[in-house]
C-alpha cells in the first residue's frame, strides 16, 4: 500500500468517524423519545376507547340487554361511532379483531391481505398485548392492542410508522449528506496536500532506483523541507556519500584481493605437488600455528608393492615409470577421497594419514574405507596392465590408530609435515605381516575396536613386532562377507577364543568346522597346525599365545 493511501486511510475514518457516531447517536435518541411519545399517544387512545366500550356493556348490563345481540350490536357501532371521533388523521386508524382474527370493527376501510392475517390473528390470541408494529393494509404501522372481552374484541389503535419516524429518517439522510460532503472536501484537501507532503519522497525513490540500476553514487535530492523527511533526504546524501568511498575502497581491496588470490593459486600449483593441499590450507589460514608440533590421534597407513624389485628387472624403466605413476594416481585417489593425507613416498610405498590438520570422528573407518578403494583399484590397475602386457602389482596395507606427533619436522632448509610415533611404526610392521599372513590387508586392535560395529573383523594373530616389546593384536579387515563366510569366521572366532584360553582340542573342533566353510583359508590351516603341535607338546606355563615376529 502507497504511503497516500495510508494516510487516506487513516485522516478519513478519523473525520467521518465522529459525524457518522454523532449522527447515529442523533438519530437513535430521536427515534426513542419519537417511540416513548408515540407509545404513550397510542396507549391514551387505546385506553379511551376500552373505557368508552366498557360505559356502553355497563349500560347493556344494567337494563339486562347483554343477552340481546340486537342491542349488542348498536352499542358495538356506538363503540365505532367514538374510534372514529378519536381519529385525527388521514394515516391513523382503529380496528377491532376478533378472535377468529376477522376485522370486526374499523374507523375506515381496510383490506386485510392473506400474509397479514396470521399477524392479526396472534395479535387476537393475546400473545403480544404490547406496542408492537404489524402490516395491515400493506403499510407498515405501529400498533397498541388492548384487550376487551365483553365484546370478544382485540381493539387495535394504529398509525403509519411513517408518521412517527419521518424525522428519524430525515437526520438518517442529512447525516449521510454531511458524511458525503466531509468525505468530498477530505479527498479535496487531503490529495494536493499529501502530493506536495510526499514530493521528497518519490524523488528520493527515484534516486535509489536510478543509484541502482546505474550503480552511480553521485545521484543526489534536493532538500525541500526542513522537517523529518528533510532530515531523512540529508541521510540519503550522506550515506551515498560514505557508499561512495566504500565502493573506491571495495574495489581497491577486490583489485588486492585478486592479485593475492593468484599469486596463492601459483604457490598451490607449485607446492602441492609436494606438500598435501589440506597442510597448504592450513598454511594460508594460520601461518604461525604450522610452525609448532602437536600430539594428535591420527590413522596410518602404509601400503607396499610386493616383489617390487622382479617387477622392475622386467620392465623397461620408462614403462617402469608410467606404471608407477598410473598405480599411484589410483592409490592417492582412493586416499584423498576419504579426506586423507597422502605424507610420502617412500620408494614403492605410500604412507598416508587420517585425522590431521582436520580431525573427523570416523578416522579410522574412513583409513579401513581407503584400503578397500585402495585393492579395488588395483584390480582395475592390473586389468590395464594385463591388456598392455604388463606385469601385474599385489601389495600389502597395514593400518593402525593412535597418538603420534605430528607437525613440521626438518631444518630451515628442508622441511616436511610428518608424523612420527610407535603407532606409524606399527603401520610399517603391519604392513610387512600382510607377506607372512598371506593377506592384503592387516589393522590394529585399536582401527578394530573402532571400525568394528561397521566391517567386518577378525584376529589375525597376536604378536610382538620388531621394535616393540608389548604383544600387538592384529586383526584382517573385510568389506563384506559371503553368508559361508560370515558362518565360518564366526566359528573361526570360537576356535580362537579356545586356542588362546589353551582349550586346544575344543579350538581344534571350531577350526575344523571353519576350513570345511572355508578350505583354502591359511590362517584357519595356521591355526590348526598350532593346536595339533601343542596337543602333542603342551606350551609351557605362562604361555599367553604371542609370537614374536623378528622381520620387519
Amino acid at each position: 500500500m502507497r504511503i497516500r493511501h495510508k494516510l487516506f486511510a487513516i485522516v478519513i475514518p478519523l473525520i467521518v468517524a465522529p459525524l457518522a457516531i454523532s449522527g447515529l447517536v442523533a438519530a437513535y435518541s430521536t427515534r426513542t423519545e419519537v417511540t416513548t411519545l408515540a407509545q404513550a399517544s397510542l396507549r391514551f387512545k387505546a385506553e379511551e376507547l376500552r373505557k368508552y366500550a366498557d360505559a356502553q356493556w355497563q349500560l347493556l348490563v344494567a337494563n339486562d340487554l347483554a343477552a340481546n345481540s340486537e342491542f349488542v350490536r348498536v352499542a358495538q357501532e356506538a363503540v365505532e361511532s367514538y374510534a372514529r371521533g378519536l381519529v385525527r388523521g388521514d394515516t391513523e386508524l382503529i380496528l377491532a379483531i376478533d378472535s377468529s382474527g376477522s376485522v370486526a370493527m374499523a374507523t375506515r376501510p381496510v383490506d386485510v391481505r392473506d400474509g397479514e392475517a396470521a399477524a392479526l390473528q396472534r395479535i387476537a390470541d393475546g400473545s403480544r398485548s404490547t406496542w408492537q408494529v404489524a402490516t395491515i393494509g400493506g403499510r407498515s404501522r405501529v400498533t397498541q392492542p388492548i384487550a376487551f372481552e365483553p365484546f370478544g374484541w382485540t381493539l387495535l389503535v394504529t398509525e403509519h410508522e411513517s408518521a412517527f419516524y419521518a424525522v428519524v429518517d430525515r437526520i438518517y439522510r442529512q447525516t449521510a449528506i454531511v458524511l458525503a460532503a466531509a468525505l468530498a472536501i477530505s479527498l479535496a484537501l487531503l490529495i494536493p496536500f499529501t502530493t506536495r507532503l510526499l514530493r521528497p519522497l518519490g524523488a528520493m525513490a527515484v534516486a535509489m532506483r536510478r543509484t541502482i540500476e546505474s550503480n552511480d553514487l553521485s545521484n543526489r535530492v534536493d532538500i525541500l523541507y526542513r522537517d523529518e523527511i528533510g532530515d531523512l533526504g540529508h541521510t540519503f546524501n550522506l550515506m551515498t556519500d560514505q557508499l561512495d568511498k566504500a565502493y573506491t575502497q571495495i574495489r581497491q581491496h577486490a583489485f588486492d584481493a585478486i592479485v593475492a588470490r593468484r599469486m596463492e593459486r601459483k604457490i598451490r600449483n607449485v607446492f602441492q605437488k609436494y606438500v598435501p593441499a589440506e597442510v597448504i590450507d592450513r598454511v594460508f589460514q594460520n601461518p604461525e600455528s604450522m610452525l609448532v608440533g602437536e600430539n594428535r590421534e591420527l590413522a596410518v597407513l602404509f601400503a607396499d608393492i610386493r616383489g617390487f624389485t622382479t617387477i622392475a628387472e622386467r620392465l623397461a624403466p620408462d614403462l617402469m615409470v608410467e606404471s608407477l605413476n598410473a598405480y599411484f594416481t589410483l592409490m592417492v585417489d582412493a586416499i584423498l577421497d576419504q579426506e586423507g593425507v597422502v605424507d610420502k613416498y617412500i620408494g614403492d610405498a605410500i604412507m598416508a594419514f587420517f585425522g590431521a590438520p582436520v580431525t573427523h570422528d570416523d578416522d579410522p573407518l574412513r583409513a579401513v574405507n581407503s584400503g578397500f578403494a585402495m585393492l579395488d583399484a588395483l584390480r582395475r590397475f592390473n586389468t590395464a596392465q594385463a591388456s598392455a602386457g604388463r606385469p601385474p602389482f599385489r601389495i600389502g596395507i597395514g593400518i593402525s590408530y593412535g597418538t603420534v606427533t605430528i607437525g613440521n619436522i626438518g631444518t630451515d632448509k628442508k622441511m616436511d609435515y610428518t608424523v612420527v610415533g610407535d603407532m606409524v611404526n606399527l603401520a610399517s610392521r603391519l604392513e610387512g605381516l600382510t607377506k607372512q599372513y598371506h593377506v592384503p590387508f592387516l589393522i590394529s586392535e585399536r582401527i578394530a575396536d573402532a571400525v568394528g560395529d561397521s566391517v567386518p573383523c577378525r584376529l589375525i594373530d597376536t604378536v610382538t613386532v620388531k621394535g616393540k616389546l608389548e604383544a600387538t593384536r592384529i586383526y584382517e579387515a573385510r568389506r563384506s562377507l559371503s553368508p559361508d563366510e560370515s558362518k565360518a569366521w564366526e566359528l573361526y572366532r570360537r576356535g580362537i577364543e579356545n586356542y588362546y584360553q589353551a582349550d586346544f582340542t575344543t579350538a581344534a573342533r571350531y577350526l575344523l568346522a571353519a576350513r570345511k566353510l572355508l578350505p583354502n583359508d591359511r590362517n584357519t590351516l595356521l591355526f590348526l597346525l598350532r593346536c595339533k603341535e601343542f596337543r602333542k607338546t603342551p606350551p609351557p606355563p605362562g604361555w599367553n599365545g604371542v609370537v614374536t615376529v623378528t622381520e620387519k
